[in-house]
C-alpha cells in the first residue's frame, strides 16, 4: 500500500482509503486496483485478463509520492479510459461505468462496491448486507 509521509498528497490519501476500505471488508484490493512499472512486459497481457479494475502504471524507480505515469480503467480486458490522473478519479469513473452499463460487481469486491453505492453515494441505502450494515454503524455511531 502506498505509503503516507511527509509529501503526502490528497490523492495518495484517497488511494490509501480505497485500499483500505478493501481490507476492512476482508476483499482484495489488488482486485481493485492492479499496479504495474513501466518496465513490466507482461502488464498488457494481465489487462487483458482483468474483468475489471483499475491499474496504475509506475515509472521503475519512482517514488510513492510520485505521479504515475497512466491510471486508467480495465473493462473485460479492454481500456476503458487512460490518463485519468490519480486512482480515486478512476475508481469513481469505474464505478459510473459499472452504474451506467448495468453491470454486475465483481464477486470479490461486491462489499466494497455497496459501500461506495449504499453509504457513500446513498442508492438504495436502506437494503445492505450484514458486513456494509456493521460499517455504516461504526461510522455514523
Amino acid at each position: 500500500m502506498l505509503a503516507i509521509s511527509k509529501h503526502d498528497n490528497i490523492h495518495t490519501r484517497r488511494a490509501c482509503i480505497l485500499k483500505s476500505l478493501c481490507i476492512h471488508l476482508n476483499e482484495d484490493y489488488e482486485k481493485l486496483i492492479k499496479e504495474y512499472l513501466d518496465t513490466d512486459s507482461e502488464a498488457k497481457s494481465c489487462m487483458e485478463q482483468t474483468v475489471m479494475g483499475v491499474y496504475v502504471i509506475q515509472k521503475e524507480g519512482a517514488e510513492p509520492e510520485d505521479d504515475p505515469e497512466d491510471v486508467g480503467v480495465v473493462i473485460e480486458g479492454v481500456e476503458a479510459n487512460t490518463d485519468l490522473g490519480n486512482i480515486a478519479q478512476a475508481c469513481a469513473l469505474l464505478f459510473g461505468l459499472i452504474y451506467r452499463l448495468n453491470l454486475s460487481y465483481p464477486p470479490e469486491l461486491k462489499c466494497t462496491f455497496e459501500v461506495l453505492q449504499k453509504i457513500l453515494l446513498n442508492f438504495d441505502g436502506q437494503k445492505l448486507s450484514s458486513k456494509v450494515q456493521f460499517l455504516k454503524n461504526k461510522l455514523m455511531g
